[in-house]
């Protein structure tokens, strides 16, 4: 009798891990596409090389495309499940072309300057000249859009926009054509060009405020649809980045950003120091900037004359219950 209840007892056991393995399994079949407009996310980077996208059974692929316009429209043909951009692009597509998206998580505000060419002085300098950007009608283009109407000087009139891809482009072009007087760039790109000479006019955090930049959102059906390994995704994300963050991780971060990013060690480490230490820079816990994002909705009612140019609330585009769930995975450890 003992024999067989232990027999038993092994039996159910034995099917209990064999269960274990084929949810652990079924379950480390999550796949989820990212794209991205300038490589992989450092976040995305530490994940796959920690092992903490395996701890949370997803697998990842990303691609990188070479403006937002084209992010946006592969995300909107299904083309990949997540972005990670500035969210204000997120905002575009429910608005312009009318797609049903919703932000999850954040990740970084913006540390974007207004970089010129170095004969240019001041602001004021820039009237009549041609300034380039990502798009012409979101994010970053909108801060500059901003910057100049402070003062006195509105797109189409007292300059011209020229559209000309992502941030490393847009340097570039300005290194090779003189006669793009200026564009919004940011770490480490905007040290790079302050490194060659190039001047900053002002940074958004002193003329605009807090600003909500990259951060990830999907199509709410897919998001639905793919909830537990969306929450898991996001879950593993802000693993990476309290590893990022950390300060005993400093040398190996610079490191990597030495890699990832291609830079000189000189720029990688002023570029930690600004994602770490400035306002702008990495978020805690990948944190969205509600206040950030505020900003971000009043920019665009303002320079684009969005809603009559009066601003909705935030709840319109941003959805919190995912990155809420992924906290709460990342605060208890998963199983």
């Amino acid at each position: 009798m003992r024999t067989t209840r232990w027999t038993q007892f092994l039996m159910i056991f034995v099917g209990l891990l064999c269960g274990h393995g084929a949810r652990a399994q079924a379950r480390s079949t999550d796949k989820i596409k990212v794209l991205t407009l300038l490589g992989k996310p450092l976040q995305v980077v530490v994940a796959e090389g920690h092992g903490i996208f395996a701890k949370y059974g997803v697998t990842v692929e990303t691609e990188n495309l070479p403006n937002s316009d084209v992010l946006r429209a592969n995300l909107a043909a299904g083309k990949g499940d997540l972005a990670y951009l500035a969210v204000d692009n997120a905002v575009a597509m429910v608005e312009l072309a009318h797609e049903d998206v919703i932000i999850l998580m954040g990740g970084e505000g913006s540390q974007n300057e207004l970089i010129a060419q170095p004969e240019i002085k001041s602001i004021n300098d820039l009237r009549g000249k041609t300034l380039i950007v990502d798009a012409p009608n979101t994010a970053y283009a909108l801060q500059m859009k901003k910057i100049l109407l402070l003062n006195g000087m509105q797109a189409g009139k007292d300059y011209d926009i020229k559209p000309f891809g992502a941030t490393p482009a847009r340097l570039a072009a300005m290194r090779e054509h003189k006669e793009f007087a200026g564009s919004m760039l940011g770490p480490p790109t905007s040290i790079v060009a302050k490194h060659a000479g190039f001047v900053s006019l002002g940074s958004v955090q002193e003329l605009i405020g807090p600003y909500q930049a990259s951060g990830y959102f999907t199509e709410r059906k897919w998001a639905q649809e793919h909830r537990d390994g969306l929450v898991l995704y996001l879950a593993a994300i802000v693993e990476a980045q309290r590893w990022l963050m950390a300060p005993a991780n400093k040398e190996k971060v610079i490191e990597l950003m030495t890699k990832e990013m291609h830079l000189a060690p000189d720029v990688a480490t002023e570029t930690y120091e600004s994602y770490m230490s400035r306002p702008g820079g990495y978020e805690k816990d990948a944190r969205f900037d509600l206040d950030g994002f505020k900003n971000v909705l009043k920019l665009r009612a303002e320079v684009e004359g969005s809603w009559g140019g009066h601003a909705p609330g935030p709840e319109k585009y941003y959805e919190p219950s995912y990155y809420d769930a992924a906290l709460v995975k990342v605060m208890k450890g998963i199983k």
